[in-house]
C-alpha cells in the first residue's frame, strides 16, 4: 500500500496519540516520568519485516486484536533484550546488565506490554471510532527474525502489509528501543487507514 501524504500524517498522529497514552500509563505504573517519541511510522510488506527487526536478542509480547472487527490481526510489543534489561531494571531496582532474562524480568515484560498496548488501543479507539482489544498476551525471547517468523507462519496469510511504530521510550535518561508493531489484517488496515484519511480531511 502506497500512502498518500495526507494518510502518512494521519497514521503518524495515529502513533503519536497511541504512544503518548501508553507513556502516561506507565509513568504511572512505573512512579517516574516516562516520554515516548514515534519518529517514523511506515507501511512494510510483511516478507520484509525481518528486515526491519535485525538479528539480535530481542523480546516480543504478541496479541491478537479482538472486539469490533473478528480476527484483525495482531498487535506486538517489541524491544531489544539490552533494553528490556534496562526497563525490567527500572521496575525491579536492579542495576546488573550482563545477565540472563529470568521469571521475574519475563513477567515484568508481559505486564508492561499489556499495559502499554492497552493504552495504544484505547487511545486509537477513540480516534477511529471503533474498539481493537489485545488478546492475553504470549512472550517470545528469541533472535528477533526468528521469533517474528514464528508469528508470520500462524497468521494465514491473513495479513499482507504492517503498520511499524518506530518508538523511543525514554525512562530516567535511559534510552530503550522498542517497537509498536500493527499487524492488521488486510480489511482492518484498509478501513484504519480510509478512517485516519477522513478525519484528517475534515470529515
Amino acid at each position: 500500500m502506497e500512502l498518500s501524504t495526507v494518510q502518512a500524517d494521519a497514521i503518524q498522529e495515529l502513533g503519536n496519540i497511541g504512544a503518548a497514552h501508553a507513556a502516561t500509563t506507565l509513568s504511572q505504573m512505573l512512579g517516574s516520568t516516562i516520554e515516548m517519541r514515534v519518529p517514523d511510522v511506515r507501511v512494510v510488506d510483511l516478507a520484509r519485516l525481518g528486515e526491519y527487526m535485525g538479528e539480535e536478542s530481542a523480546a516480543m509480547v504478541a496479541f491478537e486484536l479482538q472486539g469490533e472487527i473478528p480476527h484483525g490481526g495482531y498487535i506486538l510489543f517489541y524491544i531489544t533484550r539490552e533494553s528490556a534489561i534496562r526497563l525490567t531494571n527500572t521496575m525491579l531496582g536492579q542495576t546488573e546488565m550482563n545477565r540472563p532474562l529470568n521469571e521475574m524480568d519475563e513477567s515484568a515484560l508481559l505486564e508492561v506490554g499489556n499495559i502499554m498496548v492497552s493504552a495504544f488501543l484505547d487511545a486509537t479507539a477513540e480516534l477511529l471510532g471503533f474498539v481493537m482489544l489485545p488478546s492475553p498476551p504470549a512472550l517470545t525471547i528469541d533472535m528477533a527474525h526468528a521469533a517474528m517468523q514464528s508469528l508470520i507462519a500462524v497468521m494465514n496469510g491473513e495479513t499482507n502489509e504492517v503498520l511499524l511504530f518506530s518508538t523511543e521510550l525514554v525512562c530516567e535518561e535511559h534510552k530503550i528501543d522498542s517497537d509498536i508493531i500493527l499487524m492488521p489484517e488486510t480489511n482492518t488496515l484498509q478501513k484504519i487507514v480510509k478512517k485516519l484519511e477522513n478525519i484528517m480531511n475534515g470529515n
